[in-house]
């Protein structure tokens, strides 16, 4: 299924930024950046728990936040893209 992951941590201070980082490393373990703090990530019931047990770890629930969209397997019909950045399909593999 694919998975609409967001965050938003508060980087008022260094523990803040360093949170950011660990996150964003984490997300990009799991799928493609799609927007600074958001990852599109095709992933399976295991794997989701897993990224979100991790991602709740390294966050401050007083001060940041995450969210989730499940858009499940009928994805492609509820995404529509406008603008600059190319599309692409989270399921082909990525060459850099």
């Amino acid at each position: 299924m694919l998975v609409l992951i967001t965050y938003d941590v508060n980087t008022e201070n260094a523990a803040g930024k360093a949170r950011l980082r660990k996150v964003a490393k984490q997300c990009v373990n799991y799928g493609q950046r799609v927007q600074n703090s958001v990852f599109e990530c095709v992933l399976d019931y295991a794997k989701c728990q897993e990224v979100k047990h991790i991602l709740k770890k390294i966050i401050d629930e007083d001060k940041d936040s995450l969210r989730f969209y499940y858009l499940g397997n009928n994805y492609k019909t509820k995404i529509e893209h406008i603008g600059a950045k190319e599309g692409f399909s989270v399921e082909e593999p990525l060459i850099i």
